[in-house]
């Protein structure tokens, strides 16, 4: 056979390969199993960056189409906006910053810990408001889908 002019010669590999029928050495399995109980345990020291925000559950609640603006709560209070904590008064000042140059409306979006207590939320809320905000929304995390029920046989 010939491709474009030049002898073509198959390749021959050798069929030296045969079924491994021995026992296999559970030692190389054995420190597989070690380094990555090693890296699992190691990876659970690393600090991650951030505030620890425990969100609520819920499923089928309503998103949003228009520009959001977010501000997290931890459970004792403290409120975080664009990544760094603030004060109330600069939170009222940069909302209102926000709406002033914004071109659309604005909806603001609550990552609130769920044990945050309502009466923070509810001054988070009228705080935006005030700033012309009029949307407010709480983030949640969806449930933990159901396991499904055992087929009974008849």
């Amino acid at each position: 056979m010939r491709l474009g002019g030049l002898p073509c010669n198959p390749v021959k590999f050798p069929r030296n390969a045969r079924v491994f029928r021995g026992q296999l050495d559970a030692a190389p399995f054995a420190t597989v199993l070690f380094l990555l109980l090693i890296f699992l345990m190691l990876s659970s020291l690393v600090y991650t960056p951030g505030v620890r925000v425990k969100l609520p559950m819920a499923n089928d609640l309503p998103g949003t189409d228009q520009a959001p603006v977010t501000v997290a709560v931890e459970k004792s209070g403290l409120l975080y906006f664009e990544n760094q904590l603030i004060g109330e008064k600069e939170l009222r000042n940069r909302l209102a910053k926000v709406v002033k140059s914004s071109s659309g409306p604005l909806t603001l979006v609550v990552q609130a810990d769920e044990d945050v207590p309502q009466k923070i939320l509810i001054s988070l809320m009228l705080m935006a408001r005030d700033a012309g905000i009029s949307d407010a929304l709480l983030a949640t995390l969806p449930r933990p889908l159901a396991a499904p029920a055992p087929h009974s046989r008849p």
